[in-house]
């Protein structure tokens, strides 16, 4: 150990790469690039794929604005706007000095923590249909908290969706989520879900169109083709 040589050992004879796709949705800087893919292309092929859903789900969508949940949404957001034919408005201002909320805990400290967070600007909900971006929804009281923000600014409606799937068991290969039983999609349609953040609906991505988002904009001399856990 003490010789100055460098040695490296393969544990395991043609290892296919099993990368997290959470690192992709959330936990890495825009600027990245992993496993020869660049997190902000991936972010943006994210915003491509809510935008076709919510076109085919809602082809009479009526939305005047989207706007982020800051930070992480912001570059999905802003290409599911650009694809919706819709303005891209920066509703929430964000302070910087407030932790992440969903992994604060006790429920009361999380509620008072998203309001101590994101302040709202009014003008851009005022009387508006908005549609919310954010990355993922995971016990849902962030969600329900700026949900209700947006209508205490004045917006007319109040759409939500979600650069994730739905998220319905624990991501052990990241960080501490909750139990099952805490998590808002658990056992949940999506109508409850809107119901339950007070949404007029919610839409989420679905999860092939998350691995392509992904593999989409993989290298060419690097490609993704293992699965994405």
């Amino acid at each position: 150990m003490n010789t100055g040589n460098c040695r490296v050992r393969q544990c395991i004879d043609d290892a296919t790469p099993a990368p997290c796709i959470f690192e992709y949705v959330y936990f890495a800087r825009p600027d990245s690039i992993m496993d020869g893919v660049s997190v902000y292309e991936s972010r943006l092929k994210m915003g491509e794929y809510l935008a076709e859903k919510i076109k085919r789900v809602y082809p009479e969508h009526l939305i005047d604005v989207v706007i982020p949940i800051p930070d992480t949404s912001r570059t999905s957001a802003l290409q599911a706007a650009y694809c919706l034919g819709c303005p891209f408005r920066e509703g929430f201002i964000k302070n910087r000095y407030i932790a992440r909320t969903f992994i604060m805990p006790g429920q009361a400290t999380r509620k008072k923590s998203v309001r101590l967070k994101l302040n709202t600007i009014k003008s851009e909900f005022a009387g508006r249909n908005v549609l919310l971006v954010d990355d993922s929804i995971v016990r849902g009281t962030t969600a329900h908290e700026i949900v209700q923000m947006a209508r205490d600014a004045g917006a007319r409606n109040v759409y939500f969706c979600s650069a994730a799937p739905p998220i319905r068991f624990p991501n052990i290969y990241g960080i501490d989520i909750p139990t099952r039983e805490e998590l808002i999609a658990y056992e949940r349609r999506e109508d409850e879900i809107a119901a339950k953040i007070g949404c007029d609906w919610v839409v989420y991505q679905d999860l092939k169109d998350l691995e392509d988002s992904v593999k989409d904009v993989a290298s060419k001399e690097y490609p993704l083709t293992g699965s994405l856990l």
